[in-house]
């Protein structure tokens, strides 16, 4: 009888350590850790709302966000209240160096320039938030990976986007811009003229261009898979801001159940493109793919004695997963906003076009000419200083680390507010918020006064790897469209700036293209 009581008393000790452990880690996790991090950061006289256990200020985030999106907006750039209510409100509360809680993680507000290339140039210390299911089925690869991982992949994808590969995929967008332009050409009444959304060509347009350069003759086959992924990306707003609550990812609901049957279709598609590539032994080094298939191969050869050396094929897919949202994403949101800016400062237009014709004439645009567009170079970067692409983004803090005359604690995230930033008077003058292409008429280092004050493809040695596809993508379309056309804004266009991932107008850009 001692025997089995022993027994039954050790399994019941056993259990309670176990629940006490349990409850302990829930404990910190939910109130002693948050309550901690709160205290170290207002002992620094850092301002934000009081921790409220679990939601933080999550539920107020939605709610704001929900608000914001119905709310109508006249025509100007003061898009900030609208696209980042929360965020904005916690900075004129409490000030500019602020914190607000997702779930039970403060995250600190940073717009001081020098604290920011801080934060991108020490890319061990501040590193990306870790991205979770499901929103990691969509941006994952190079975006997502840290260390040795990310230096290899950085090494390996780099000759994809060096000025002379990219030289070469010149024929394949301006293929994809005379397709468009044909189909608006077909569009037209009989006075030449046409009233469309421009929005859903640019998408096409851009899809078709990041296939075509991506996967050659597989093209028709990208297209559907940015199809899938443009469905996934809608789906995923819905559910991003209730990722910090816990357990919430895992039920299995119909928006979570379609998320993963998207991502299964991407999956086998991507490997059934690859495997063939690689077993046809098609070693093109005219698209992207190709490229980073004997990239990859070279890498393989020269370390094939090391350990994790090269690409998996997963790792080829999640890098095909990125080419597709990233690439596509940014260029036709920057393309979009530069036709409704253009379309409302017809004086700009009437430049730019002047500038487009004078280089190439009615002749294809070629990439040295690209190059020398300095109206149409000051106009893009413009738009991305008052549009970014993406409107923030955020990094961890895993140790503890000065910042500044700030010590942020392990266990703080940092947001870095892009357009915040782009639209801060105090650094970019009285007319902040005013599309005012000429003030990047000396490039952008004399228009930041060399500061980390304009990033709209992040900074440091973690900038965006695709950033001169994209511009190069951007001219080029641009200029065949005013080679074309003429376009103002049409009375049907709303202006509602939002984010599904990336900004862009909620109802569409509707304009009134003239043949010319």
């Amino acid at each position: 009888m001692s025997a089995t009581w022993i027994t039954s008393a050790t399994s019941i000790a056993v259990i309670v350590i176990i629940v006490l452990t349990w409850a302990w880690k829930v404990l910190n996790w939910l109130w002693l850790k948050p309550k901690k991090l709160e205290r170290l950061l207002r002992e620094q006289g850092l301002k934000g709302n009081p921790y409220r256990i679990l939601v933080g200020d999550v539920s107020d985030m939605l709610k704001m966000r929900k608000e914001a999106k119905y709310k109508p907006m006249t025509l100007s750039h003061d898009i900030i209240p609208r696209v980042l209510p929360f965020v904005y409100q916690s900075v004129i509360k409490h000030g500019k160096n602020s914190f607000i809680w997702f779930g039970p993680v403060p995250r600190l507000t940073i717009t001081d320039p020098q604290l920011i290339k801080d934060v991108y140039n020490n890319i061990h210390s501040f590193q990306k938030v870790s991205i979770n299911p499901p929103l990691s089925l969509l941006v994952t690869g190079l975006v997502s990976h840290e260390g040795d991982k990310w230096s290899k992949h950085r090494r390996i994808i780099n000759p994809a986007f060096n000025i002379e590969k990219l030289k070469i995929m010149l024929p394949a967008i301006s293929e994809s811009c005379s397709d468009m332009m044909s189909k608006w050409e077909d569009m037209l009444s009989s006075d030449g003229s046409c009233e469309l959304d421009v929005l859903p060509f640019l998408r096409n347009l851009t899809s078709d261009v990041i296939s075509r350069t991506a996967f050659g003759h597989n093209h028709e086959e990208g297209r559907r898979i940015f199809e899938l992924q443009k469905e996934q990306a809608e789906l995923l707003m819905k559910v991003i801001l209730k990722l910090n609550i816990p357990g919430w990812r895992f039920l299995p609901t119909r928006t979570h159940k379609r998320i993963k049957e998207i991502d299964t279709d991407i999956q086998a598609s991507l490997k059934g493109i690859i495997m063939k590539r690689e077993k046809a032994g098609e070693a093109t080094k005219n698209d992207l793919l190709g490229i980073l298939l004997e990239s990859n191969n070279m890498e393989v050869k020269e370390h094939g004695n090391e350990k994790n050396v090269g690409m998996t094929l997963q790792d080829v897919i999640e890098e095909c997963k990125l080419f597709y949202f990233a690439g596509q994403e940014t260029t036709s949101n920057l393309l979009v906003w530069t036709m409704i800016l253009l379309s409302n400062y017809s004086d700009w237009q009437a430049l730019a076009r002047k500038e487009v014709l004078q280089v190439f004439g009615n002749q294809k645009p070629y990439f040295d000419g690209l190059s020398h567009l300095k109206i149409v170079t000051m106009i893009l970067y413009e738009v991305l200083r008052l549009y970014p692409p993406a409107i923030a983004s955020s990094r961890a803090v895993h140790k503890d680390m000065k910042l500044g005359n700030m010590t942020l604690p392990a266990g703080v995230q940092i947001l870095l507010p892009t357009v915040l930033v782009h639209h801060d008077s105090e650094l970019w003058g009285h007319d902040a918020k005013e599309f005012k292409p000429e003030r990047f008429s000396e490039g952008v280092s004399k228009a930041t006064n060399g500061q980390v004050s304009f990033f709209p493809f992040g900074w440091g040695p973690r900038i965006c790897i695709g950033q001169n596809f994209a511009m190069l993508e951007a001219k080029m379309a641009l200029s065949i469209i005013l080679q074309h056309f003429a376009f103002e804004l049409s009375t049907a266009y709303t202006h509602a700036p939002t984010t599904v991932l990336t900004l862009q107008p909620q109802h569409g850009a509707h304009i009134i293209l003239h043949k010319l």
